[in-house]
This record gives structure tokens, sequence and C-alpha cells, in this order.
């Protein structure tokens, strides 16, 4: 059997941990040279390609170099917000694999969230049409951790582990005076609060700060948030809050769109930013108390000063796992997910989805598990989350005493 080529893209917003889901795949198939031959990576993704712009790991990261990739921030490959037509006798199909052809692709594999699992949908299906060979399998990533299908997904844990730590570092912080406050955390969330949620692991002990916690999958009524904040008030001097970007009114009006116009992105989504902010006003104005608003934005996603260790080992998993069983059991059309065997303790395994079921889904924080009229989080999220969130890897060092990254050649 002749040697196959592998390629792999990454898309959407990065997480800590995409190029450990990379840094699987490009070993796997390393490793098993005498079936694979080149592995490749296209830059900036499917749209990237389209325009010709690709790289050779071989060349890209010889030697120890792959290693730095565990532990490296942002997209490796770069990223893209590519949408696919949704009609699969556009143009765009042939020309897509008459280039896998060229390059003598075997497998492809795309690390990215629900915008990027369509575009795995449709090039299988695009693939069963014409009757071609190529593995195609989608590599979950988001922070935001609202991939249907799969028990939580790869840059979830370390995004939840630095919404937990700052907040109990900026809860800290509102302690030092002793003047009656509200402090007020923006956390990412467009639809599915799982990442605001993470915010209750930031409590040392029942009845620390954040007070209160609100999330999208509840409607906010800014009135009511007054009077529970102000309740929050009378019995403790200092009060923080957390709340999702995505926070809405019953009517489905984004609370930042309150105080601001809101753009969209090419996927027609709105560009959140802003509630805090406008929370903070109302709090100060209203309730005529200290207030300020923290955005946390992309730290979330980009920080591998607290990138947790799980996380990282299954991204890694995930990465691998998918080479193999695309290449040794001939799976395509997949998404990789992740299957819960224990909570204590804690055991997941690999398993595997239809892509056509879990794309343009979006799971959903369980109403049971938010609890207080809406403004706060049970238990059960705590055993959930808990030991996505744990250990802290090596991050191997420069002589700068900075984290050594690995980092390709841009023009």
């Amino acid at each position: 059997m002749s040697k196959r080529n592998v390629i792999v893209g990454q898309s959407g917003g990065p997480t800590a941990v995409i190029n450990s889901s990379l840094y699987g795949i490009v070993f796997e198939a390393m490793e098993h040279y005498d079936k694979i031959g080149k592995t490749y990576g296209m830059i900036n993704g499917i749209e990237g390609f389209l325009e010709g712009r690709y790289l050779d790991f071989a060349e890209s990261l010889p030697g120890g170099n792959l290693e730095f990739l565990k532990s490296t921030p942002g997209a490796y490959l770069g990223s893209c917000r590519y949408k696919l037509p949704d009609n699969l006798d556009d143009p765009v199909y042939p020309r897509l694999f008459e280039e896998f052809e060229k390059l003598n692709i075997g497998y492809f594999f795309y690390i990215g969230g629900n915008d990027s699992m369509d575009t795995v949908s449709k090039l299988s299906r695009y693939a069963r049409s014409i009757e071609s060979d190529i593995r195609i399998i989608g590599e979950p990533k988001t922070i935001d951790n609202d991939l249907i299908l799969t028990d939580h997904t790869p840059g979830y844990g370390s995004a939840a582990r630095y919404v937990a730590q700052t907040v109990r570092e900026i809860t800290m912080d509102a302690y030092v005076y002793e003047k009656k406050s509200v402090t007020i955390v923006e956390i990412m969330g467009r639809h599915a609060g799982w990442l605001t949620a993470a915010s209750v692991l930031a409590r040392k002990y029942v009845g620390d700060n954040p007070l209160l916690i609100y999330l999208p999958e509840v409607d906010f009524d800014t009135e009511h948030f007054l009077k529970q904040v102000e309740a929050a008030l009378a019995e403790n001097i200092n009060v923080v809050v957390c709340v999702s970007e995505g926070i809405h009114d019953k009517d489905g009006t984004f609370i930042c769109e309150y105080d601001s116009n809101v753009g969209t992105d090419i996927f027609g989504h709105k560009m959140l930013a802003g509630c805090g902010r406008y929370l903070e006003n109302l709090v100060r104005d209203r309730l005529h108390v200290k207030a300020r608003s923290v955005e946390l934005n992309v730290s979330q996603r980009c920080s591998v000063s607290l990138i947790s260790h799980t996380d990282l080992q299954e991204a890694v998993m995930a990465g691998r796992y998918g080479l193999q069983v695309a290449l040794n059991r001939g799976i395509t059309g997949k998404m990789i997910s992740f299957v819960r065997c224990s909570d204590d303790p804690y055991v997941v395994a690999c398993g595997l989805e239809d892509v056509d079921e879990v794309c343009n889904q979006e799971k959903h924080v369980p109403a049971e598990w938010i609890i207080h009229d809406g403004t706060d989080i049970s238990q059960d999220f705590i055993t959930y989350a808990l030991p996505l969130i744990q250990g802290a890897p090596l991050i191997p060092m420069g002589e700068d005493g900075l984290p050594a990254f690995a980092d390709r050649k841009r023009k």
C-alpha cells in the first residue's frame, strides 16, 4: 500500500490547548512513518489552503521542537472564520479535493468548534458524494464547552481554571477596603454559560464571593438584578458578580445592546462586549455605591500560565486518537468526543460521534444546575467541572525567563 499524506487545520477562536491537539495528530502521524508520508498544516485553515498556503511539519518543527506545541497558546497554524457554502454543488468543493489529490492527502483533520464541525460535515458529505476515500475527522476545541455529544471540550478546562483563579484573585482584591463596593466580572459565553459557571469554583468557603452568578441560559431582568445586588450588599460589604457576555432579557435582547451598537461577524454572530460596563454604571447610578467592572476578554482563551494539565493531556489524547481511528479503522465523518467513565476517580475515554449530528447545535448548562432564582450554580456542576481544572504542567522557559513557545516564520 502506498503512503498517503495527512493535512490538518485550525479554525475559530484559539484555546490554551488547541496546539496540544495539533501536537497529538502530528506526533501520531510521525509515529506511523511506515504508513504515512508527509504531514501538512493548512495556514489559516480552509481559507488559507484555498489560497495555496500550507506547510510541511517536518520542515516547520524539526527534531524536538514539536514538543513546544503542547504549551503554546494561540493557533500555531493560524485560524480563520471561513464558512463553506451550503450548496455542495458549489465549485469550491471540487477545487478543494483537486488540491487534496495533488498533495496525495488521505487524512484530513480540522480542529475547531461548532462552525468548524460544520466544515467537517460538508467536506465529509461531499467526499461521500464523489466516493472519495479521504478520511475526514473533526477534532473538538472551544472554551465555551458548547459542543453536544461530548462530556466536555478541549480548551474548556484551562479556560475554566483561568476564570476560577482570576475571580478568586479579584475577590481578594475587593476585600481590601471596608467600604461597600460591587465588582462585576464579564466572562465569555454567548449562548452557553459554561465558562461563567466556572466562577463558582473561585469560592473558598460557603458564602464566599462571587455571591451572584448570571448565565445566558436564564433571562436577565435589570430591575430584579438591582434588588438582588442590594440584598447581597445588606449582608456583605463587598459583592462580586460574575456575568456571561451573552446575558439577555426575556425578549432576547443582549444586555450589552442596551448601551451600544453591536456589529456581527462573518457567521452573523453579534460581537458581544460591554454588559459588565453597562451594569457597573447601573449599580453606581441606582444603588449609589462604588462599582467597577472587569472584562476578562481574550486572556480566558490564551493564558498558558494557568493551563490545566488535565486539559493538555486530554487534548493530546484526542489528537492521537483521531489519527489512530482514521488510519487503522478507516473512520471518517466523525468528531472525536470525550466519554466520562467516572467522577471519582475521574476517568475519561475518547469516543466517536457523527459530525452531522454535532454541527450547528449548542449544549447548554443544565437548568437543574442553575439555582437560587438564576443567581448561583449547584454542587453537581462543581463535581462535573473540578476534575477538568486540575494540575499545572511544566512550561518550557526561555533564557529571558518567559515561556518558550513554538512559532513559525510569518511573512
